[in-house]
């Protein structure tokens, strides 16, 4: 349930960040903000559901998702598919997202 979480999470930011974007850089109309400024309300509302004692190692632990969930996005959304570095990287950082969600831990 927690990549669920972290999947939605992903795609909640890079589309609110991706509004500001096409305003900003694509010179889209400024009524992209609005739901940009909702998906990026619901990634913190979605971050925070995860089930962990510090914010800080959720936050750790998101960052490996982003990154995968960035590059899906790049594929899929934006027609650039990811070279072999991109997915040996995000493979990477999935797996250190990992160590950090289930890592045995004292109480």
């Amino acid at each position: 349930m927690t990549y669920l979480l972290y999947v939605a999470a992903a795609l909640a930011e890079i589309a609110g960040c991706f509004s500001f974007w096409a305003w900003w850089r694509l010179e889209k109309s400024p009524l992209w903000l609005a739901p940009g400024l909702v998906c990026l309300a619901l990634f913190a509302f979605l971050l925070a559901l995860v089930d962990t004692s510090t914010a800080g190692r959720a936050y750790a632990a998101y960052g490996g998702i982003y990154i995968a969930a960035s590059l899906g996005w790049l594929w899929l959304l934006e027609g650039v598919r990811p070279d072999r570095w991109d997915l040996a990287g995000a493979a990477l950082c999935i797996i250190g997202a990992s160590v950090i969600l289930l890592a045995p831990r004292g109480a």
